[in-house]
């Protein structure tokens, strides 16, 4: 063995992506999402581990991030800081070799989509939306062609969704579902009718943004969707419904998938409240809804 010290060393398994739904009130309708991003690094007895490659002491890694899910299930997560005491508390005290748990968290926060309908289970990620706009002026017809938009909005309804009767080959391996997450990043651009009166300042550009915003995601949360295709379509269709200042709108929507964990290892049941949340490869969902008679302006290369 070389007389060179084996100083401080941990090892674990890094974001662990994590959403838990709990439902209250009647029937279980009123629901609560809790979207975590979870880090554990173990230190103790490895020394062997790492001079002899005997793993007689160590966890697997892939034992720690069942953990994760196995605890939000029995504990529930009130807080993240809750959520990580009974994750350190349990990998200390389950194994006498692991001296030390580190567990960092990362929380996304959502807040309720509130729509006329008073949807209980449509979230969009807080912060997080970047908007957007292009301009172009044809000085020869003194007109302007205007582009507006956002990217980066956030959205996850809960229930509300389902996907299923696809086409089915041998290469098929995705299950039926009748009750799933639907979740997406929006990215939504929208161009405005050339007949507007944009070259002073009579039009209220903050107002009609706000307003394509709201429609985009109330038609989002009011939708029961069986794909993200209907989603796209109806979001589409609420702006050129409700803002006669616009006559187009692209949207590309990537599907981010969540997918149940199994929790039948552990003996758990696992009713539609714990997911793992993966980030790739996803599914893009990408079209453009117009106005008859009118020819698209807005790039479809994005």
């Amino acid at each position: 063995m070389s007389d060179n010290v084996l100083a401080q060393n941990q090892y674990g398994k890094a974001e662990n992506r994590i959403v838990t739904v709990t439902r209250s009130g009647n029937e279980g309708a009123w629901h609560q999402v809790r979207d975590l991003n979870v880090s554990v690094a173990l230190r103790g007895e490895f020394d062997e581990v790492h001079f002899s490659g005997d793993n007689g002491n160590c966890l697997p890694t892939d034992t720690t991030k069942n953990t994760v899910y196995a605890l939000a299930k029995e504990h529930g997560i009130a807080s993240p800081e809750a959520f990580g005491l009974h994750l350190a508390r349990h990998f200390v005290q389950s194994q006498p070799v692991i001296h030390q748990a580190r567990i960092r968290i990362e929380e996304f926060a959502w807040e309720r989509i509130v729509t006329p309908a008073k949807q209980r289970h449509s979230f969009a990620r807080k912060g997080q939306e970047v908007r957007t706009a292009e301009v172009l002026y044809t000085g020869a017809t003194d007109t302007f062609q205007v582009v507006s938009g956002l990217k980066d909005l956030a959205v996850l309804n809960s229930t509300g969704s389902e996907f299923h009767g696809y086409i089915k080959d041998r290469y098929t391996t995705l299950k039926e579902a009748y009750d799933r997450v639907l979740a997406t990043r929006v990215t939504a651009r929208w161009a405005h009718a050339r007949t507007g009166t944009y070259g002073d300042d009579a039009f209220d550009w903050d107002r009609s943004y706000r307003e394509a915003r709201r429609h985009l995601l109330e038609a989002f949360a009011e939708t029961y969707s069986y794909s993200l295709q209907q989603s796209l379509y109806a979001m589409a269709n609420r702006v050129l419904d409700n803002r006669r200042e616009i006559d187009e709108v692209r949207l590309s929507l990537p599907n981010s998938h969540h997918f149940l964990v199994d929790l039948e290892p552990f003996r758990l049941t696992n009713d539609n409240q714990v997911y793992y949340a993966a980030d790739r490869p996803y599914g893009l969902i990408e079209g453009t809804v117009h106005r008859p008679g009118v020819t698209p302006v807005i790039p479809t290369d994005d």
